[in-house]
């Protein structure tokens, strides 16, 4: 699958980006037609701890899915955001398989 990776307003690790892609590689066993994906890093401007937001859109035939996920670290984010794509992904085979 086709990773787009994208750190706003800041400079991506190299191991940040490699945990993404494996991460997101990773939904291809629960559903086998993802085209792609974009992935967007971000920092917020807040004093909170929670300030690291991750948004993945990820691209399938006929829909996409798009889920933001506000966490302390980006690996607890995109996990996050992994586990919610994999619910849905799980989901949408169900639909494909009740309609054949």
């Amino acid at each position: 699958m086709k990773v787009n990776a994208q750190s706003v307003n800041f400079n991506a690790d190299k191991s940040l980006i490699h945990f993404v892609q494996s991460r997101l590689d990773k939904l291809e066993t629960f559903y086998d037609k993802v085209i792609s994906s974009e992935v967007f890093l971000k920092l917020d401007n807040n004093k909170l701890k929670e300030n690291k937001i991750v948004e993945i859109k990820l691209n399938i035939p006929k829909d996409n899915f798009i889920v933001k996920k506000q966490c302390k670290s980006f690996e607890e984010a995109v996990d996050s955001a992994c586990n919610s794509l994999e619910r849905r992904l799980i989901k949408k085979k169900q639909k494909i398989r009740a309609q054949a």
